[in-house]
């Protein structure tokens, strides 16, 4: 039975928008333990996709999998929260980032510098698969970053030279580093973004405070 005076659909789009702001911390942090595991990985030489591979890949699978649903609730906050047209285009290009998140889980990558330890290096559908979500996951990303209001325009600019420069450099130490630095930027907008989302919402408890008042 719904409180009177509480306006139970604030809640739920303020509950829905912090998880634009848990999951990028999920994500990394996860994905960081995970790596400091496997035997041959190196954070100088090989992108947070490359655990995929090998023993324990499905660990990587499902932190990208409940990453990409975490990003998904950030979207249905977004696309509830007010802002008009411009919020409902930065919530479908985020959309697309969480379906290609959860589908990049799906297409392991190809054996990278030496990752997994052994295996062959070699070009397959799943990794030509993997390369073209990913690309068009970071291009979603920061194409919702340009539409930003003021400085978080900048880090829309980050995730997509920052992806490009690091796909074109790759498999090199600085391509790897390009692309370390596009993920965290298009994390950091994400949470940002949700906050400042977050704040257009009505506080549930408005309606209460201004009858009691």
């Amino acid at each position: 039975m719904a409180r009177e005076g509480f306006d139970g659909a604030a809640a739920v789009t303020r509950s829905l928008l912090g998880w634009g702001v848990v999951a990028g911390p999920f994500y990394l942090v996860f994905g960081l333990v995970l790596v400091l595991t496997r035997p041959g990985f190196s954070l100088a030489r090989h992108p947070l996709s490359a655990p995929l591979l090998g023993h324990g890949g499905w660990l990587q699978a499902l932190n990208l999998i409940l990453s990409g649903v975490m990003t998904a609730a950030a979207v249905s906050g977004l696309l509830r929260a007010p802002g008009g047209r411009r919020t409902a285009w930065t919530g479908g290009l985020v959309g697309v980032y969480a379906l290609c998140l959860v589908l990049s889980a799906l297409f392991p990558p190809d054996p990278v510098a030496g990752f997994p330890p052994g295996a062959p290096e070699a070009a397959t559908t799943s990794g030509i698969l993997h390369l073209a979500v990913g690309g068009l996951g970071f291009l979603a990303l920061g194409a919702a970053a340009l539409l930003s209001s003021g400085r978080l325009r900048i880090l829309g600019v980050v995730v997509i030279l920052g992806f490009l420069g690091g796909a074109a450099l790759s498999p090199g130490g600085a391509g790897v580093a390009l692309l370390w630095v596009a993920v965290v930027a298009g994390w950091l907008w994400l949470a940002l973004a949700s906050v400042a989302a977050y704040r257009r919402v009505p506080h549930p408890e408005l309606h209460r405070r201004a009858a009691a008042a």
